[in-house]
């Protein structure tokens, strides 16, 4: 960690959380119901035409790879968060802050691989750390190994919510897994989640996927037999919540509500204040557990998790992302003892249980850089760290929006920046003219942005958020400002 660094940890060591002062909920939506009520301003043709011209004539080996790339791989790509327009750019480098393509060209990193990297990225004092085991150990064995004992112990002290922790694959997996746990104990099928939010790619969970209202719009191959038990309520409609438990009550129940506390899409559609706590009480007084999808905040917004940052104790907790700092195989599921024993493991097992499994799951490689991924937030103060900068580029990004009279909107929840500039995300089936006409041309617009964005050397996550770490100085989010404005200068 540089001096700076140093300083803004000593700077903010009073404060345990990324989120310095939670927004003002109402005022978010009404910008956001601003910028889509008014036509879109999308960068100027002309200018756009110079922005991917980049592409064409600096990024010719990504574009030779991924075109190779196409004939074994479908699309040319195999991650859902890399950015496919105009092409997409095959990265062979990165350090912190940054990212370099295969063409030698540096960008700002602000998609920190979706936002597991809190430290930066190739943290060092990490990755050290699995180059140990990896000379002592090996990457996988099927068997115990220490760190998933001491990995276990760190997350249950930071987030004493999880007295028990089974390690999985993938935040997917988490999320599969912590349904499977929920209908076992309660013996109940239904399960509630928010539209537009996402859950993970299993069966069940494909269903009310990124725009509220859509149900099985993108469950192409799963039969309607596996969401069948899957419900949708608009977001941050409580009396929506309470009447779908009201029915599930008169035919055997809910297993469970599921959420992300900070709102679907990673506080894309922002949650106020108290909306968890209110989930949490109709969830006790419906019998149905509470499970909280901490993929993204969890340890992003703090040591404690959302849980942590809300006050609200959850059931279970679905981790993913953060649990091993950016190294594969992330994943899995916390939370109550009585309800995570259902996944007790060995041959043979203990008792009747809920099935979960893994070969790579919770190997030592995955658990080391967890564990000291973990240990290194704690002591450099990172996810509050992270939280300063998304204020600070925040903060930036509204006096340019200012600056040039834009209808976009800029918010953040600590060290997840939203820059809404299309408004896609904000279309919903409650006007299906409106979104049939303007869903496309909306989508195309974000598209853009983000082309032009990664033009100016910005990476962020479809033109529209951005992922904070320890590694953003000040010099760098004032780099990244200037970027922006080049951009946000010529909408027109």
């Amino acid at each position: 960690m540089d001096a700076q660094a140093k300083h803004a940890a000593e700077r903010q060591c009073g404060q345990k959380y990324a989120i310095s002062n939670y927004h003002d909920t109402k005022e978010v939506y009404a910008q956001l119901d601003r910028l889509i009520s008014q036509p879109m301003r999308p960068v100027q043709r002309e200018r756009m035409q110079e922005f991917l011209s980049f592409f064409e004539n600096h990024c010719k080996r990504s574009k030779a790879l991924t075109d190779e790339a196409k004939k074994y791989i479908p699309g040319g790509v195999q991650h859902n968060l890399a950015f496919n327009y105009p092409f997409p750019i095959a990265i062979e480098k990165t350090d912190g802050a940054y990212l370099w393509d295969a063409d030698g060209n540096q960008y700002i990193d602000f998609l920190q691989a979706g936002g597991p990297t809190i430290l930066g990225s190739n943290y060092a004092p990490v990755r050290e750390k699995v180059f140990e085991l990896l000379h002592t150990c090996g990457p996988v064995t099927g068997l115990f190994h220490e760190y998933e004992l001491k990995l276990a112990q760190l997350v249950n002290r930071f987030m004493p919510a999880v007295e028990m922790f089974r390690m999985l694959s993938s935040g997917t997996e988490g999320v599969m897994a912590a349904i499977r746990a929920a209908r076992a104990f309660t013996k109940k099928k239904y399960v509630i989640k928010v539209g537009g939010a996402y859950h993970g790619w299993s069966d069940q969970m494909v269903y009310g996927l990124h725009i509220p209202g859509t149900g099985r719009l993108e469950a192409t191959g799963i039969p309607r037999s596996a969401s069948s038990t899957t419900e949708e309520f608009f977001p941050n409609s409580l009396a929506a919540l309470k009447r779908h438990l009201m029915i599930n009550r008169l035919r055997g129940g809910t297993a469970a509500v599921i959420v992300e506390p900070l709102g679907p899409e990673s506080g894309t559609r922002p949650v106020p204040f108290d909306f968890n706590q209110k989930v949490r009480e109709l969830c006790d007084e419906f019998g149905a557990l509470l499970i909280f999808d901490e993929v993204v905040t969890g340890f992003r917004l703090g040591l404690g998790g959302a849980q942590g940052f809300f006050g609200v104790k959850p059931d279970l907790t679905v981790f993913g992302k953060c649990i091993s700092g950016g190294y594969p195989m992330a994943g899995g599921v916390g939370g109550r003892a009585d309800v995570i024993l259902r996944f007790a493991a060995g041959i043979g097992g203990i008792g009747k249980r809920a099935y979960v499994g893994g070969t790579l799951s919770a190997n030592p490689l995955s658990c080391v850089a967890g564990y000291y991924s973990l240990l290194e937030m704690e002591r450099t103060n990172a996810p509050v760290i992270a939280g300063c900068a998304g204020d600070r580029l925040t903060k930036g990004l509204q006096d340019i929006i200012k600056k040039y009279d834009l209808p976009f909107v800029a918010y953040n929840q600590g060290s997840i920046v939203h820059l809404e500039t299309s408004g896609v995300m904000l279309l919903d089936f409650r006007n299906p003219i409106r979104l049939a006409r303007e869903l496309k041309p909306r989508k195309h617009m974000m598209e853009e942005m983000g082309a032009a964005y990664m033009s100016q050397g910005l990476i962020t996550l479809a033109g529209s958020r951005m992922y904070t770490s320890m590694a953003d100085t000040d010099e760098v989010i004032e780099d990244a400002l200037n970027k922006f404005e080049v951009v946000l200068s010529v909408c027109t």
